[in-house]
């Protein structure tokens, strides 16, 4: 049995996604416990796992470079994105589910468009992996973690750097922002849990 490096709900409840060093993402049914489906696609171990807002789409990020959007309903393969050069280590969808946005090892954030797997933008800026990405609430904003210890804030209406919070003492593993957008988390590689908050555009 490999390890299982991620794992998200539906966000109905009623089914949880799994990404292993396996290669594949498994759909659990949550009532039955019982394995729905296997996605296979990657050729390397699987690092993220996201379901889009309305629960019909599913993004797994790979060590081998690529981000796969799934069909849930369908479990067929819509898009392979491989623009990034390094494994991709965190995926978060934006609120309204148009956009994606992928972290990866190869220092770079990027953007891409669900419904068409186009690659919308890249984010450059930092100088580390990239361990976390999340969207605001609101979708106005992005934060990513990497591993020179900052977090950075993105406004993505002009895909500007907003803000760099710096206060860690080793790599971002984790970000994520409060329901209402006022406050975001970050968890680090220092033992520390970090919470921001007053961070206007």
């Amino acid at each position: 049995m490999d390890r299982v490096q991620a794992v998200a709900f539906s966000p109905d409840g009623t089914m949880l996604a799994s990404g292993s060093d396996d290669h594949t993402v498994i759909l659990w049914e949550i009532a039955t416990r019982r394995r729905l489906h296997t996605l296979k696609g990657h050729t390397d171990w699987v690092q993220a796992v996201a379901f889009s807002p309305d629960g019909t789409m599913l993004a797994s990020g790979s060590s081998d470079h690529t981000v796969i959007l799934w069909e849930v309903a369908t479990r067929r393969r819509l898009h392979t994105l491989k623009e990034h050069t390094d494994y991709v280590g965190s995926v978060s969808f934006s609120p309204d589910g148009t956009t994606l946005a992928s972290g990866s090892s190869d220092n770079n954030v990027i953007l891409w468009e669900v419904a068409t797997g186009r690659r919308l933008h890249t984010l450059k800026g930092h100088t580390h992996n990239i361990y976390s990405v999340s969207f605001s609430p609101d979708g106005t904003m992005l934060a990513s973690g990497d591993g020179d210890h900052t977090v950075v804030l993105w406004e993505i209406a002009t895909r500007r750097r907003l803000h760099t919070l710096k206060g860690h003492m080793d790599g971002v593993q984790a970000v994520s922002f409060s329901p209402d957008g006022t406050m975001l988390a970050s968890g680090a590689e220092d033992g520390m849990v970090l919470l921001w908050r007053s961070f206007s555009q």
